[in-house]
């Protein structure tokens, strides 16, 4: 019997990609697997949450609240919400309503919450669809939009019997066409179909006559720095009054447009001194009560980012531009500023710790990294003093950022992908060194689709992710770079199919992270956007929910279908359904009960405009299987060490030893967390330059003690693969059997 001799595997952390198979210690290669205490383990499962996401996603934002976790996911024609309960599990897609909103394929969404200052939870969600997917720098600029994040309002309202109309306490943007009303004398069913200046016009009469507390239910966005307010004009006069000012809510300043009744076009606000407003061009008519719309024409080209009590915009020429102090309507009050502050366009901006200068925030342009803090001083010249709220800091000039997507906070310090090399912020703008794969990434990341690349992280295992197209021909995220920050350590998912992704985000709340697929599903094509052909005429007026929409080429499509006049006004999709195709022409049957149109009336139609793709909502970390509709799929995981032979050091030496002879392996010790069978393959090659011999499987499962086998090569590896549902693996202290093996004269 041979007397064998037992070596511990000490292949160290990490899988190094960039160099040469000979020249490291590090384990060689792998799909699907992480580190934790130096030891490789399979990477979690992940499962489908929903298979009808409109997609592919371009930006998704987390938001617990009450139990629930809102999923808010922007694509090329809109936001949706998908609200989750502990475990993932969903409760049906909500389409949001879009208003000062362009459909655009290039839409890459930055999502953030701006906190609400009264303390009544009324939290918004704000929102920019940037049309920057194709190009980091476009100057192609949009507004940033806003609504309620919990879907609601609550406001006071009077109502009078028989009447549509609700006279507001005070007037409320966030309202708009669409919303749901429910109230005491407020009939089922009924939806806003107007606000003007706070005035709103319900579907339906109320059947009494109050005031209270209304509801206004619906997901909304619409243009922030947007607001109406009555005043007094006078014509040919440039001189307009504020009527019953509301300073808290809406704050009139110069370079604001303003429109209305008797309102010129491109008329602008020149001073207000008290309630008195100086108009650029004169009124056209007298009105002593007119809703006037004033727009602060908030539109920017990179994006936003709520350092709260203050919504910050940026964009173009190093513009970084702050709303007042809790209130993303007011952008010219006194803390209200809008600065450039580099040569370059700001992309990307996140809060800080700001210390006793807080709120603070570091903002990325294309070449530089700034950081802004809030730091109140006047400086008085003569008789004059001015006051500053902003402290603007160029950290770095020479820095770079390679998506606009890719900057990640993880426990203080700010971690992005440079142009060509790895960046962090700990106080100072410094490189990440990365000596295992930044070659493997750099050289073949598909550099025209940049903008893809997005960062999440896995706190659990100290895990950042950057998602990214791997390969010349790659046009979406097949792979991820993955820095360890706990183990200090590099690795990558090795092009495994969870890694088809195309934007994701992680919540300490909602401990899953949440990723979204690219991938267009069998089941699509849903009707999306459609607009009134034909009226129809002699219907039942109301509002009639969950409509079947019949027709076209597609089926399941459902609507709120809202009759005035006996003729169909409004056509909200509430239901995409799936098979059409643009141009198809819908209708809607009248009938008893649910499903249709009331019944009487006839020649409704309505042509579907675009159409809509479904991709599939994951979340991440959970089983260790590929879940799809219910079913489980096994994740292939594998992992292989570095080079074991004597020429390189042995299984269990850092160095090379210089012994010339075959490393001859015979007994194995398996010490696995093992969950399934795992499949061993031995390979290797006599020369640095010579093509690998593979032999295997030697198939193994958690009762197996030992495997013996006869194995030899001169550069030998060992790679070990878990490829069956159910399976999972977590590496202990490997131990080999072997000796020197045949002395030949390669």
């Amino acid at each position: 019997m041979t007397m064998l001799k037992t070596y511990a595997l000490v292949t160290k952390a990490g899988i190094q990609r960039d160099g040469t198979l000979t020249d490291t210690m590090f384990y060689r290669d792998g799909q699907w697997v992480r580190f934790q205490r130096g030891r490789p383990r399979k990477i979690l499962g992940y499962k489908e949450i929903t298979a009808y996401l409109a997609g592919p996603s371009r930006g998704i934002y987390v938001n617990p609240q009450n139990g629930f976790t809102q999923v808010f996911s922007g694509y090329s024609d809109g936001v949706q919400v998908i609200p989750l309960n502990s475990v993932g599990i969903g409760s049906g897609i909500t389409d949001f309503l879009m208003y000062n909103f362009t459909a655009n394929p290039n839409n890459l969404w930055q999502f953030d919450t701006v906190f609400d200052t009264t303390g009544s939870g009324n939290n918004l969600l704000v929102a920019h669809p940037g049309q920057n997917l194709s190009a980091i720098d476009s100057t192609v600029k949009t507004r940033p939009l806003a609504g309620p994040i919990n879907g609601y309002i609550n406001v006071t309202g009077t109502i009078a019997s028989g009447n549509p109309t609700i006279t507001l306490s005070a007037p409320n943007t966030l309202i708009v066409k669409g919303m749901a009303v429910t109230g005491t004398g407020i009939p089922a069913n009924t939806f806003v179909s107007s606000n003007n200046g706070g005035t709103i016009t319900m579907t339906s009469n109320a059947t009494s006559s109050t005031t209270e507390s209304l509801t206004f239910t619906g997901y909304e966005l619409s243009a922030i720095g947007v607001f109406q307010q009555t005043i007094s004009i006078t014509s040919s006069s440039t001189t307009a009054t504020i009527v019953a000012p509301l300073t808290n809510e809406f704050i009139v300043g110069a370079g604001q447009t303003v429109t209305g009744t008797g309102i010129q076009a491109g008329t602008t606000v020149s001073a207000v001194v008290g309630t008195t407003i100086t108009l650029s061009l004169p009124a056209t008519a007298t009105n002593s009560s007119v809703y006037a719309t004033f727009d602060n024409n908030i539109s920017v080209s990179g994006g936003i980012v709520a350092l709260n009590p203050y919504l910050f915009v940026y964009g173009d020429n190093g513009l970084i531009q702050n709303s007042g102090a809790g209130n993303v309507n007011d952008w010219v009050s006194a803390t209200a500023n809008a600065n450039n502050v580099a040569p370059s366009k700001i992309v990307k901006g996140l809060p800080v710790r700001g210390g006793s200068n807080a709120p603070a925030g570091l903002f990325w342009s294309l070449d530089s990294v700034i950081r802004v803090s809030y730091t109140p001083t006047t400086v008085t010249t003569g008789t004059t003093s001015v006051s500053f709220y902003w402290r603007y800091d160029v950290i770095s000039s020479q820095s770079s950022i390679l998506s606009s997507q890719c900057v990640i906070e993880y426990d203080g310090i700010f971690y992005w992908i440079g142009v060509d090399r790895f960046m962090l912020y700990n106080g100072v703008v410094k490189e990440n060194p990365n000596d295992m794969n930044q070659n493997y990434f750099f050289d073949n990341l598909n550099y025209a689709q940049r903008q893809k690349v997005y960062a999440t992280k896995v706190t659990r295992y100290g895990e950042i992710w950057w998602f990214f197209p791997n390969g010349e021909n790659a046009t979406e995220c097949n792979d991820a770079i993955i820095y360890n920050v706990r183990e200090a350590t590099w690795y990558d998912a090795g092009q495994a199919v969870g890694a088809q992704r195309s934007a994701g985000y992680f919540s300490q709340v909602f401990h899953y992270p949440i990723n979204s697929c690219w991938n267009i599903n069998a089941v699509t094509d849903g009707a999306n956007a459609v607009s009134i052909t034909t009226g129809g005429s002699s219907y039942t007026n109301g509002t009639y929910i969950n409509v079947n929409l019949t027709g076209g080429s597609g089926t399941g499509a459902q609507a709120i279908v809202i009759i005035t006049g006996g003729a169909v006004t409004t056509v909200y999709i509430t239901n995409h359904g799936y098979g059409y195709v643009v141009g198809d022409v819908l209708s809607a049957s009248t009938g008893s009960g649910a499903g249709y149109i009331g019944t009487t009336g006839s020649g409704f139609t309505a042509t579907v405009l675009s159409i809509q793709n479904y991709t599939s909502l994951f979340q991440h970390e959970i089983g260790t299987d590929a879940v799809f509709a219910g079913s489980s799929y096994a994740i292939e995981s594998y992992f292989e060490t570095n080079n074991l032979g004597w020429v390189a050091g042995g299984p269990s030496q850092l160095t090379p030893i210089g012994e010339n002879v075959w490393f001859r392996l015979e007994r194995l010790e398996p010490d696995f967390i093992l969950s399934g069978t795992m499949d061993m393959f031995i390979t290797g090659r006599p020369f640095a330059q010579s093509s690998d011999a593979t032999t295997g499987p030697y198939t193994f499962d958690s009762t197996v003690n030992k495997i013996d086998l006869k194995e030899q090569r001169r550069e030998m590896r060992l790679r070990f693969v878990s490829n069956v549902t159910g399976g999972n693996y977590q590496l202990g202290k490997l131990l080999l059997g072997g000796d020197t093996g045949d002395v030949r004269g390669y």
